[in-house]
């Protein structure tokens, strides 16, 4: 890709939208996979196994496609620095699960797509949302409520600092995102933007797990190896590829925006593979979500 096209802000056309809601899709059924590997391998231990395992894969694919991964091109700073915020991002969202609940959790990691608009602000001046598109960011945000609730004030005080967590959580994934179409990692395969992330991630988080006591207390069941393997395998080895292709390729803001999509995946696949109920509300969340998206992708 050539520096003229490194920051690239336009709208997403409609392949782009239906690569994007496939890659939502995917992760809502990773939020499942989590849930059920999480019973056999505690999670900062399943995250560093996966940034790991993907590691080896994603060079396997490189060195297959011949894509160069050693040259020196000015990326190793920027590579790292994206590594570090994937892996404290996670960190951050695992560790506040234990202070609160899966619920404000989600809520809180969704104000991503607004600290990506923010940051675009700065970065992109040429993305910067108009008044229809910040109502579609809301409308969509409002969906998420709807679907999961308005998170009451913390009366603990671990409670308060898991949803501080996660709310920096957002600000790193944010982060993460606006660096990669920012820097010179923007000039690079997708491949090798993942790779710098998984390298860097693997063993943070497995000194994370380390420091928290994780442990295996026996062989994982067969479910949580595959649901492992699925994480491993298409969401982590492929979709997020493919998603920091798309970052350099198109607006930052208008993608993070599709990504409220994930959590409405999650709890309909939660209802398809675990027998999770459905509430009456969550049809309507669902049209807020999709009429916000509408907005945010108008022409200005």
């Amino acid at each position: 890709m050539s520096p003229a096209s490194h920051h690239h802000t336009r709208p997403l056309d409609a392949f782009a939208i239906c690569v994007v809601i496939v890659l939502c899709l995917s992760w809502g059924f990773n939020q499942v996979a989590t849930k059920i590997a999480i019973h056999d391998i505690p999670p900062m231990m399943q995250s560093s196994f996966r940034s790991a395992a993907a590691a080896l894969l994603v060079a396997a694919w490189c060195r297959l496609r011949g894509i160069p991964l050693l040259n020196r091109d000015g990326t190793l700073i920027a590579g790292l620095i994206a590594g570090t915020l994937f892996a404290v991002e996670f960190m951050l969202i695992y560790q506040g699960l234990v202070y609160t609940t899966a619920t404000r959790a989600v809520l809180f990691i969704y104000l991503a797509p607004f600290f990506v608009v923010l940051g675009a602000r700065i970065f992109f001046p040429t993305d910067r949302f108009g008044v229809a598109q910040w109502l579609g960011l809301a409308l969509s945000f409002a969906g998420m409520i709807v679907a999961f609730g308005l998170p009451t004030p913390a009366l603990d005080p671990r409670q308060a600092l898991g949803d501080m967590m996660m709310v920096a959580a957002a600000v790193f994934w944010a982060a993460t995102t606006l660096i990669i179409k920012a820097s010179s990692l923007s000039r690079i395969a997708a491949e090798k933007v993942m790779l710098y992330q998984l390298v860097a991630s693997a063993p943070v988080l497995a000194l994370a797990a380390w420091l928290a006591g994780e442990h295996m207390a026996a062989m994982p069941s067969a479910l949580a190896l595959w649901a492992l393997a699925y994480q491993t395998v298409w969401v982590v080895s492929v979709t997020f590829v493919v998603w920091f292709a798309l970052v350099v390729r198109y607006s930052a803001s208008r993608l993070s925006a599709f990504t409220f999509l994930t959590p409405l995946f999650g709890v309909a696949a939660g209802h398809l593979v675990l027998g999770e109920p459905l509430t009456p509300a969550f049809a309507a969340a669902v049209a807020l979500v999709a009429g916000g998206l509408v907005l945010v992708n108008r022409a200005r």
